[in-house]
């Protein structure tokens, strides 16, 4: 049979009038000063300790922002995120060792608070004046490929509903919906958002992009909140608008920087996506161009010395073979080649050997993507 350990209650001040006084002391006043005393020394540590816990959450915000981008430049091929990968990695070992000697602190903070003595305080300390949903489950266990699935299908059953989230302008409006669809209230509904102003952005909507940005920074904070506390995030999304209507000045300004800061990467990731969009539409009008041998004639024209580049333009046969005759016999060799491989010289139907009689071609007009090249 096990036996109880009572040795917790050798720590405990019970009462603040257990002392006996001298008879000129005001003792009511003294008991009294002994528990305002005891009372300002609780809160202080306990301010201390919510101090230790809002810099954490703060940190772990930070990280995953830093881990986020690291994600990003690395997946990126542009030669300006290679050169910010660097500095990004550096961020983030930086921000992980911010956490580890934050973490540490706050558990040497709870050990002391564990030491201290009880007293009448807390002993009738309250211990259900909240409800708190279960703790998430841990999402690192699941697949890439089960996370993708799991976004497709909600996006699939939902997207109606977390669009019109996007559209929101008010705190109390947002809140409301949130209440109502609090299945809302989770990663997919933050990464589908995150892609919504990201093609809002593209497509040039920037007052609209700017307002989705903001609800996005909305679940994106509840998000975070959740995980400092360690609950599930529709259990704890009302304490965030609680929080942000009472006009915290510091917590409303680190909500507008992270905003900021958002709506600058969206439209840095819109710019990489267009500049790839057109790099691939030029590329499609490149191999529309492509001559019988695989050279561009563009290419091809703007290699070419002036003298031949004005025979074209004028559409002068003649003067192209004066050019070509006053030429060295090699290089009037390898121009004409280019010329025939990109289609600008179409070699005559009759001549049995088109490299060696480039001459006795005939001229076919510059295509119309030379023209405009050209001007």
């Amino acid at each position: 049979m096990s036996r109880i350990d009572y040795s917790v209650w050798d720590h405990i001040e019970v009462s603040d009038d257990e002392d006996d006084t001298h008879p000129n002391i005001d003792t009511p006043s003294l008991f009294r000063w002994r528990h305002q005393a005891r009372v300002d020394r609780m809160d202080e540590y306990q301010k201390k300790g919510d101090d230790m816990e809002k810099a954490l959450g703060e940190g772990r915000r930070k990280l995953a922002e830093a881990q986020k981008k690291t994600r990003e430049l690395a997946s990126s091929a542009t030669d300006d995120a290679k050169a910010d990968l660097g500095k990004a990695q550096a961020e983030e070992k930086r921000l992980r060792k911010e956490e580890r000697e934050l973490e540490k602190k706050l558990e040497e903070h709870r050990r002391e608070e564990k030491k201290m003595p009880w007293n009448v305080d807390t002993l009738s300390k309250e211990g259900f004046s909240k409800s708190v949903v279960n703790a998430k489950p841990d999402p690192s266990e699941e697949t890439e490929e089960e996370k993708e699935q799991k976004h497709k299908t909600f996006v699939e059953k939902y997207e109606k509903e977390i669009k019109h989230f996007g559209m929101m302008h008010r705190w109390d409006d947002s809140q409301k919906y949130l209440s109502d669809s609090p299945h809302l209230v989770c990663e997919e509904t933050a990464n589908y958002l995150v892609i919504m102003c990201i093609d809002l952005e593209v497509e040039e909507k920037h007052a609209l992009m700017e307002q989705v940005a903001h609800q996005t920074i909305v679940m994106q904070f509840i998000l975070e909140l959740a995980k400092s506390l360690k609950v599930d995030p529709r259990g704890c999304f009302r304490q965030f608008f609680a929080k942000i209507k009472t006009a915290d000045q510091q917590y409303q300004d680190a909500f507008n920087d992270e905003l900021e800061s958002f709506k600058g990467r969206v439209r840095g990731r819109a710019k990489i996506r267009i500049e790839k969009a057109m790099k691939e539409y030029e590329e499609e009008e490149r191999q529309k161009r492509i001559g019988p041998g695989g050279l561009d004639p563009v290419e091809v024209y703007e290699s070419l010395p002036e003298e031949m580049q004005k025979c074209f333009d004028d559409k002068d046969i003649q003067m192209l073979q004066d050019v070509i005759s006053k030429m060295d016999p090699t290089e009037a060799k390898v121009h004409m080649k280019k010329c025939i491989e990109s289609g600008l010289w179409v070699p005559n139907s009759r001549t049995d050997d088109a490299e060696d009689k480039e001459e006795e071609g005939t001229y076919e007009e510059l295509k119309p993507e030379v023209e405009e090249k050209k001007e």
